[in-house]
């Protein structure tokens, strides 16, 4: 596989003189297989050039996939500037998650209005297929394209491809799920050791891995300000790769106050960091316009279930429980939920949890710890005990942030651990996570990605 870096720089694109070595274009990576199939992670601002590119270099017709990670605009902006889309004969299929409430094409077709642009989604004149996906595996003629759920306001998607013999990822954009990565008792490095069930399945992942690109936004002293919007730090990132035994890392994803010096000091920290864990990783920040070649390596395939679409309507419209005792919390969790179109009904306290379950299954369940009777791993028990609810997604949403209180939730069974305090579009991103990892695992015996 051939890899060039067309736009590495994350939110808004930043063009100018400090910004010359690592790029100032938004997300935009082309990855080329032997066989000639084209891949192409998000359609930032890089887009441009890159079209402007296969325009002047790549026989014609020009055919490729191009897989979204999501829809903020820094990696969609580039989409109507990409020349390729207006010709005849030119083929592309257009995959990525489906947005809230919309369509992908619906979501594209938005930047393209004539109020913004002249040009509108159904006036461009190539033959282009588009395709809403959420997790899993298919091989399509000698390659294998795998996507995984990231941890965004968002939902977002990271994306496998193996092929020629070499794995490589794209994992952008993607936030922790928990502040600390190891078990405080554990022994830092091992994936068994890593402390969040959401942070482990991230690093399974990319375990092997050839080549991981991965969205590296900020620096550990930066996060605490930016916590819940959806971007990693250098050290998680280093840390975590490590962890999955990755050979090649590149941050990606740059802060638009991030100059190129500024960035020279983040990859030589991630080097000194990687070096200090013993691990042979090579970390290097993206640059845009870098090019290199990987193949012939031992295989390292990722077991998971054909590609597939859960029902849009499924989706856009999930039936809701809220278990808390407090009233606030659930106003608050209600109008977040049914502002994007879930329907959400309310319990408070667990028994009362319990008999709503029982009458009526709901998609997902959030739940407090704290309740005013039995409290929510009592809960988690007695619905992983029964066998029409032990695939029940259960998000516990609980001001018990603490180490032990996580560790406890998922020994008990819960899909997915949130502290208070939230954002509205981190929950719904959780949400609809938990109901797809959920509904995706109840439907096949092993979900764990294997080496």
């Amino acid at each position: 596989m051939e890899l060039r870096f067309w736009g590495t720089r994350g939110s808004i694109a930043t063009p100018g003189p400090l910004t010359v070595r690592y790029g100032g274009n938004t997300s935009c990576v082309e990855v080329v297989t032997k066989s000639g199939r084209r891949y192409i992670f998000d359609a930032g601002t890089g887009a441009r050039p890159l079209g402007a590119h296969l325009m002047a270099n790549v026989p014609k017709p020009i055919t490729g996939t191009i897989l979204l990670s999501h829809t903020h605009w820094d990696h969609i902006q580039g989409f109507p500037f990409f020349i390729p889309l207006f010709i005849p004969g030119n083929r592309f299929t257009v995959c990525g998650p489906q947005g809230a409430n919309t369509s992908l094409p619906e979501v594209l077709s938005g930047q393209m209005e004539y109020t913004y642009f002249p040009v509108e989604l159904s006036q461009l004149g190539a033959d282009i297929k588009y395709r809403d996906v959420l997790e899993g595996s298919e091989d399509i003629e000698g390659v294998r394209i795998s996507a995984r759920l990231l941890n965004h306001p968002a939902t977002a998607l990271g994306y496998r491809i193996e092929a020629d013999g070499a794995s490589l990822l794209y994992l952008c954009d993607h936030e922790p799920y928990w502040e600390s990565l190891w078990h405080s008792e554990a022994e830092p490095g091992k994936l068994e050791s890593i402390l969040h069930d959401g942070d482990r399945r991230h690093a399974e992942f990319m375990q092997n891995a050839d080549v991981v690109i991965h969205d590296a936004q900020y620096t550990p002293e930066e996060y605490p300000a930016k916590k819940n919007w959806g971007h990693s730090t250098w050290a998680y990132v280093t840390r975590i790769a490590a962890a999955a035994n990755v050979k090649t890392l590149f941050l990606t994803h740059h802060d638009p106050t991030h100059d190129d010096d500024f960035l020279d000091r983040v990859e030589a920290s991630a080097q000194e960091l990687a070096a200090s864990l013993g691990s042979p990783l090579k970390v290097f920040c993206a640059r845009e316009g870098f090019i290199a070649t990987f193949e012939n390596q031992p295989e390292a395939r990722v077991k998971m279930n054909v590609v597939k679409t859960i029902a849009p309507t499924l989706l856009d419209s999930l039936k809701i429980l809220v278990v808390d005792d407090d009233e606030d919390l659930r106003v608050l969790v209600r109008k977040t939920l049914t502002r994007v179109g879930h329907r959400v009904t309310e319990a408070e306290s667990g028994r009362d949890g319990l008999q709503q379950i029982a009458s009526e299954l709901p998609d997902v369940v959030v739940l407090d710890l704290n309740l005013g009777d039995i409290d929510g791993f009592e809960v988690l028990r007695q619905l992983r005990a029964n066998e029409a609810t032990r695939s029940l997604a259960v998000i516990v949403l609980t001001a018990q942030g603490d180490e032990e209180s996580a560790k406890r939730s998922f020994e008990e069974g819960a899909t997915d651990f949130l502290a208070k305090p939230f954002t509205p579009p981190q929950l719904d991103a959780r949400v609809r996570s938990s109901y797809t990892r959920a509904h995706d695992e109840s439907a096949k015996p092993e979900s764990k990605p294997q080496s």
